[in-house]
């Protein structure tokens, strides 16, 4: 097997080309950013890439350490940038000394939302490929499925968390904050700017429900009443889904989108279209509208109308060397990450960096046991793509990351609209999580 085995990929910017007539922004080559500067801008962040490991330049040989993942990737709903950028990040590590010499195979297994491929693809990950550290898991059913499995084995997995399980259950933390909590911050921007009425449209899959719970709480705590709608993705007539959300909403009200960037996409195109952007006072998104990739598509007629709620930094202008390794990896090792710049790609680096970081603390063998512990063992990690330091740790529940930003289109790509902002307690799951986190010392 090779050091990554990870399935071929449908570049999102081939779908979205052949669908909608829109061009993905590649590279780093951004609005108002000549060839010559991009170009010494990527060979410098490449520059950067010798710094993943703890021996530039000298390529890991020894026996690997095997780690997994589970994403969803479907018609519609597709996270599997998130695990090829963690798997840039470790290419980057093993072409740089690796793990104490010991390079990392990633191994990522793909679901369409179906059960029994889920458990069958957890079981293979631990009896076949016998991983012993599962990093990067982006799936919408995947802690609700294996997560009995994982507690019977001490797997303690560092995901981007969809289901509930993966905030609710002691064997699975999230560097991101998830649809429900994500979508809170949307609604909770948009209160904020004083919108009387909330229209909450998300994608019609499994956990519709407790993410809806979250803006519900929200806005019920405001006295501010919210629309709960649903779509089939792909969407099929986005401009009748756009009608509808600014009829709801009215011309005070704001329509939260929650969504992957493909199906957003085609519903704000809609608008535009329409002529109906202004009939509203603002439109919001989950997280996975913050991507240079939707902000150039949408183009100037959208500037500072749409706000994304941002589980981690924006990285455009971002400097220092957390942000110029992220370039460089992407640049070097990430072909595969079609989404470029965005939050996907910072969730799958974050995860594989702190990963890394357990990785380097184990003396001795690296067994299932050892490093669970590591990861179990993460406090007060800090990243510059994250508001607040992360802790794993023995908690009944995780929501280590719920602090952040929003994020708003200027030009081709996004800006940051409002700086680190603590998500509501109103939401009775946040309230319950920082109780717990407080009893802890966190």
């Amino acid at each position: 097997m090779s050091t990554f085995r990870v399935a071929s990929r449908a570049r999102l910017s081939l779908a979205l080309t052949g669908a909608i007539g829109v061009t993905v922004l590649a590279g780093f080559a951004l609005s108002g950013t000549s060839s010559s500067a991009a170009t010494t801008r990527g060979a410098r962040a490449a520059d950067a890439t010798s710094y993943c490991g703890t021996k530039p330049g000298v390529a890991a040989t020894g026996t690997p350490i095997n780690l997994g993942t589970i994403d969803t990737k479907q018609a519609g709903t597709d996270f599997s940038d998130i695990s090829s950028m963690a798997a840039a990040y470790f290419a980057c590590v093993n072409a740089n000394g690796g793990i104490n010499g010991h390079p990392i195979k990633y191994d990522v297994q793909y679901d369409q939302t179906q059960p029994a491929q889920i458990a069958a693809a957890a079981k293979a990950l631990i009896q076949t490929d016998k991983v012993v550290g599962i990093v990067g898991v982006t799936d919408i059913l995947e802690c609700t499925i294996d997560q009995a499995y994982w507690k019977s084995l001490g797997i303690f997995e560092i995901d981007s968390g969809i289901a509930p399980e993966c905030w609710s259950t002691p064997n699975s933390a999230a560097v991101n904050m998830g649809p429900r909590y994500s979508s809170d911050g949307a609604v909770q921007y948009a209160l904020e700017q004083h919108a009387t009425k909330i229209v909450f449209d998300q994608s019609n899959v499994p956990g519709t429900g407790y993410i809806a719970a979250g803006p519900a709480a929200i806005a019920g705590a405001a006295h501010v009443p919210i629309t709960q709608l649903t779509e089939n993705v792909p969407v099929t007539d986005a401009s009748s889904v756009a009608l509808k959300e600014v009829d709801d909403a009215g011309p005070n009200g704001a329509v939260i989108l929650n969504f992957t960037p493909p199906d957003a996409l085609v519903i704000l195109q809609a608008a535009q279209k329409l002529g109906i952007v202004n009939r509203v006072k603002l439109w919001g998104c989950s997280t996975p509208c913050n991507t240079d990739f939707l902000a150039k598509s949408l183009g100037p007629a959208w500037n500072h109308k749409l706000f994304v709620n941002a589980e981690l930094t924006d990285p455009d202008g971002a400097t220092g060397a957390e942000f110029a390794l992220y370039r460089g990896i992407l640049t070097k090792y990430g072909s595969a990450v079609s989404g470029g710049i965005g939050s996907f790609s910072q969730m799958g680096f974050v995860e594989a960096k702190f990963a890394v970081k357990a990785l380097e603390t184990i003396k001795g063998a690296y067994t299932i046991k050892s490093v669970n512990a590591a990861f179990e063992g993460i406090k007060n990690y800090k990243s510059a793509m994250l508001c607040s330091p992360w802790t794993y740790g023995n908690l009944a529940l995780h929501i280590p990351n719920n602090v952040d930003y929003t994020t708003t289109t200027d030009n081709g790509i996004m800006v940051v609209a409002q700086g680190c902002h603590k998500i509501s307690s109103a939401d009775p799951q946040i309230a319950k999580y920082r109780t717990v986190a407080a009893a802890h010392g966190l």
